[in-house]
Parts: structure tokens; C-alpha cells; sequence
């Protein structure tokens, strides 16, 4: 599933790596507890610009970028990265909004998780 036909990565594991970064992010600074945590980020809209190859076994980086934080959103620029590369071998975009986790409506970013989350901004 990870590597298709061609002999590289499938598209579906781009935004896998997306996921995993920006929700790696989160936990690392303290802003999503995925299990036990009374609000959670949701994926509204994603997307992503390919320009070159990623194929296994190369190990891929990922660079996070803040493009624009509302009130209860968060717009992410990812760039991924394969191997010690410094052209980007794909852009992404993923749009979170920070909903409670029961009634899955919006929340207010606090203005503690504003100032973690504005250290990301371009």
C-alpha cells in the first residue's frame, strides 16, 4: 500500500505524513491529548502540490509553516522533504479546526495554545 506500481510512494501516504506531523506537533507541545483531551483538531479541507518523487526506502522530513490562524482554525503549509534533499518533493495543506471533542462544534483557540501555535507562523 505504501509504494505503488511505479515503484514510489502513493499519493495517499503524502497526507498520512501530513497527519502525522502536524498531530506529532501538537502533542509535542502540549496542545492535543488524542485520548483523553476535551477538545480535538478536525481536517476540513487538505491539499497537495507535487514536484518530485518520494520512494522507499528514503527516510522523508517534514517542514510545518502556519499560513493564517483564525478563531478556531489553523491553516498548516507542510512541506515534505526525502532524505538530506532541500528541494521540497511535495507541499501540503491542511485546515484544522479545533472542535470539543463531544459535540464536535468549534472552539476558541486559547491565547495560550495562540502564542505555541503563532511560533510556526511565516
Amino acid at each position: 500500500m505504501d509504494v505503488d506500481i511505479y515503484g514510489h510512494v502513493n499519493n495517499v501516504q503524502y497526507l498520512s505524513f501530513f497527519d502525522t506531523a502536524v498531530n506529532g506537533w501538537y502533542v509535542a507541545n502540549g496542545l492535543l491529548d488524542p485520548r483523553a483531551g476535551s477538545e480535538v483538531f478536525l481536517v476540513v479541507e487538505t491539499g497537495c502540490h507535487y514536484f518530485s518523487e518520494l520512494t522507499f526506502p528514503s527516510t522523508v522530513f517534514a517542514g510545518l509553516r502556519i499560513e493564517k490562524l483564525g478563531s478556531s482554525s489553523v491553516v498548516f503549509r507542510i512541506g515534505l522533504f526525502a532524505g538530506k534533499e532541500d528541494e521540497t518533493a511535495a507541499l501540503g495543506r491542511f485546515v484544522h479546526v479545533l472542535v470539543d471533542r463531544e459535540s464536535r462544534r468549534p472552539v476558541r483557540i486559547s491565547d495560550r495554545a495562540r502564542g505555541i501555535l503563532s511560533s510556526l507562523m511565516a
